[in-house]
């Protein structure tokens, strides 16, 4: 894969799954929606049909990574650091252009917002809002979920007849989505919604928590609130903690 279509790939990959994703999560949550409050299942699945049409979409150009803790994951474990740059700028330019068409298609719920007695915080759409504020528990909780997506992310590949893995090809490049391993990280990812998504809503990926904050802070989003900066750093740091540990221990266990 040339440098060309790693970063074409993570653009376009993650800007769908950004796209499924904050769309879900505006649908529940706007006045005006037709899904409004129509609950967590609702967005755990959503979330991971955005995995699953972004990852499809980038595998044959990036390996579909989508996640700067994906790729460090498998930078840790192969030592290939080469393009880890490269995957991340696209999937962070990605995440902003994701989060801004999910602006665009609930464009007339965002305005309606404009009405300060029924006005409603439109953070929780773009990014990551703890039910709980405690940094350290927070923090903790990205860790973990995000260890429990690169690990067994990590070890699809090492199972026969499910499509590729995290193998490199003849030039040293990563190739993470192709078959059915693709579903199966979909799956996954409704599975963390699920169970461990509770606490601080699971970014578990870097580039979907900041980018789409950083659409918040610069749109012109009625009654938009803040865009809780002091807050944006535990969905940065946990995950790349957690894609750290799991990828040490992948390359320790397997």
């Amino acid at each position: 894969m040339s440098n060309g279509d790693i970063f074409t790939g993570e653009v376009i990959g993650t800007a769908i799954l950004i796209l499924f994703g904050a769309g879900v999560c505006a649908a529940v949550t706007l006045n005006g929606s037709k899904a409004k409050a129509s609950g967590w299942i609702v967005i755990a699945f959503g979330w991971g049909f955005g995995v699953m049409a972004g990852a499809y979409t980038a595998a044959p150009l990036s390996g579909a990574h989508l996640n700067p803790a994906v790729t460090v994951g498998v930078a840790v474990d192969t030592g290939d650091w080469d393009k880890v740059p490269l995957y991340i700028l696209g999937q962070l330019i990605g995440a902003v252009i994701g989060a801004v068409l999910a602006w665009a298609l609930y464009y007339a719920q965002f305005a309606a917002n404009a009405d300060e007695k029924t006005a409603l915080p439109t953070l929780g759409v773009f990014s990551t809002v703890p039910e709980i504020r405690n940094p350290v528990a927070n923090l903790v909780t990205e860790i973990i979920a995000t260890a429990a997506l690169v690990l067994p992310l990590l070890a699809f590949g090492q199972v026969d007849g499910i499509g590729i893995g995290p193998v490199a090809d003849g030039g040293g490049t990563v190739v993470l989505g192709s078959g059915i391993s693709v579903l199966l990280v979909a799956f996954l990812v409704v599975g963390i919604g699920l169970s461990l998504g509770g606490p601080t809503g699971y970014a578990i990926n870097p580039a979907r928590d900041l980018g789409p904050r950083l659409a918040h802070a610069l749109l012109p989003i009625p009654n938009k609130g803040t865009s809780d900066w002091g807050y944006a750093w535990v969905p940065v740091v946990g995950p790349l903690i957690g894609a750290v540990l799991a990828g040490l221990v992948f390359n320790a266990a397997f």
